[in-house]
């Protein structure tokens, strides 16, 4: 008994209870005359309370609420999230549903409110969308219940203290290889690159069927059969490619709330993903002031789990990146000529110069492909119209970063280095496209 009255006396509708019976003592004193009135009305207020607390607290049933989340949440994309309740009263409940959500989503009194008839079972769906990687925790599943008379509420809580970790994009991942099982890659910007040249070893002679190149059919195969054969080429196989991913503070922009590293660490990923379905060897690192997270190029069944977990644990350090020391690990531990895609970013070119001799020894061994980011936000706004001479000014300001920008991608390109230039949101895309066309050209 000592549990019901300590819940009641926890409601905030418990006050306007209080509340009601001042009124009914004060209408009673005041209007004598009508004493008999006043006295019904309290006894029937009293009355209802009283059957309010029998319903909620001492009669059989109650509210029974499950949050539904995935074991991983992954980042920078909407994650589902279901909420369970049913109502095990014997009548109708209107039900107030809060849900304590991490601090990172910023939002407050998030909740559900519904009408469930006894018996009656009802999910609720929101997405949440984090923009950094790690733990996040929930608080409770708060459920407030009423009956039908509405007088007092009962609390019960749910779930406390879950905790979700946030990994890089593995929906975008699972995305893209559904996408490639159903050939729906073109739909969403992945181009089909024809092969030039003959980088592949010879494999078989096999019948020709509709759909085969021309020009590899073997003519004096066929007219000793009679009928169509091509010759059947098996790709080359085993290339070491690397993701090498730049944790300095250059990457530590944001760009719709997900910063550069992040935008990073999913393209590698999912271009790990891809270059092991394309049987070459995955792998990657990072540096700043020093070289970090060392995951060697391999073909294993669990190179991709292992690529995942050492991306979920890569942070910016806030340092300036040293590509002296970049130059010189690759040069002690990577023999193998491997394409190697860099991401990085260069707002001047003055920046570039800086590192660029360092790049071009890297490029002497190695296919280095050297991806960094458009300034998405300074590009609208140079496009918008301005109103005053302090704007003109700010706008000519930013189109010369913009053009700076190009000015890297041709020095680059001047020294034979690779380059994307990207928007934030396209890198992914563009880095497969990039990959695709250095197969079919046979460049590593």
């Amino acid at each position: 008994m000592k549990k019901v009255f300590k819940n009641i006396f926890l409601q905030k509708r418990f006050f306007l209870v209080l509340t009601g019976i001042i009124l009914c003592f004060l209408v009673s004193y005041i209007f004598e005359n009508i004493s008999f009135i006043a006295k019904l009305l309290f006894y029937l207020f009293l009355a209802l309370i009283i059957v309010d607390i029998i319903l909620l607290f001492l009669s059989k049933g109650n509210i029974v609420a499950n949050r539904i989340v995935p074991d991983k949440f992954s980042n920078g994309d909407e994650n589902n999230i279901k909420i369970q309740v049913t109502n095990q009263y014997l009548f109708s409940s209107r039900v107030n549903i809060i849900d304590e959500l991490p601090f990172q989503f910023q939002k407050r009194d998030f909740n559900f409110r519904s009408v469930l008839k006894s018996g009656e079972q009802k999910f609720y769906t929101y997405n949440v969308r984090p923009v950094e990687r790690g733990v996040y925790s929930f608080g409770n599943l708060n459920v407030f219940a009423t009956s039908p008379i509405g007088f007092l509420a009962k609390k019960y809580t749910y779930d406390q203290d879950k905790e979700v970790p946030v990994y890089p994009s593995f929906l975008q991942l699972r995305k893209y290889e559904l996408l490639a099982f159903s050939n729906r890659l073109l739909e969403f910007g992945i181009k089909k690159i024809r092969r030039i040249g003959h980088t592949m070893e010879f494999e078989q002679i096999k019948d020709y069927i509709q759909g085969d190149d021309i020009r590899n059919i073997n003519w004096k195969a066929t007219a000793k059969r009679g009928q169509l054969m091509v010759n059947q080429f098996q790709d080359e196989k085993s290339q070491p490619i690397y993701s090498i991913v730049d944790k300095g503070r250059v990457m530590k922009m944001p760009f719709n709330s997900l910063s550069l590293l992040d935008y990073a660490i999913n393209a590698t990923l999912i271009i790990s993903s891809i270059a092991l379905k394309k049987n070459d060897k995955a792998g990657m690192f990072a540096f700043s002031n020093k070289i970090e997270n060392r995951v060697v190029a391999e073909r294993r069944s669990s190179q991709m789990n292992l690529i995942l977990e050492t991306l979920y644990n890569l942070n910016t350090n806030f340092v300036e990146s040293d590509f002296s020391r970049l130059y010189i690990d690759i040069k002690r531990n990577l023999p193998q000529r491997s394409l190697l895609l860099l991401y990085t970013n260069f707002e001047t070119l003055d920046a570039l110069h800086r590192q660029l001799p360092y790049l071009q020894a890297i490029a002497k061994q190695h296919l280095l492909v050297v991806i960094f980011f458009e300034n998405t936000e300074l590009i609208a706004y140079a496009k918008e119209k301005p109103n005053s001479t302090l704007e003109i000014y700010e706008q000519a300001i930013a189109e010369k970063f913009i053009y700076e920008k190009q000015l890297v991608v041709n020095e680059l390109r001047k020294y034979g280095i690779q380059s994307i230039l990207t928007k934030p949101e396209d890198l992914t895309i563009n880095t497969i496209n990039k990959y695709l066309e250095i197969k079919a050209k046979g460049l590593l």
